[in-house]
């Protein structure tokens, strides 16, 4: 079972809606490519809200992504596409089927 997790609430800026999921859409290859990054997902939640939500192992791999190419992707284009800064809640998991 994967132990730790990031959760990454983001809020388009309004007209950006369809920017921001094609944002999320082409970081699926990025993500593939970290061994460490063992789920990745990215999330609408509903109007304008997305999110992007993934499991690691270790604090080491959780720390690779975040200091990879799609959290820099995502900080660079952050005033562009989202109404407010991404907000990055780091979890343990306690149980998962």
């Amino acid at each position: 079972m994967s132990k730790l997790a990031l959760y990454v609430p983001l809020k388009a800026k309004p007209g950006k809606e369809r920017d921001v999921a094609n944002f999320l859409t082409s970081a699926l290859p990025l993500v593939q490519a970290e061994a460490g990054t063992l789920t990745w997902y990215a999330i609408e939640e509903g109007p304008g809200a997305y999110a992007i939500f993934d499991t690691f192992d270790t604090e080491e791999d959780r720390q690779a992504h975040l200091d990879g190419k799609v959290a820099a992707a995502l900080m660079d284009k952050a005033e562009e596409l989202f109404s407010e800064p991404p907000q990055i809640h780091k979890f343990t998991l306690l149980a998962a089927k």
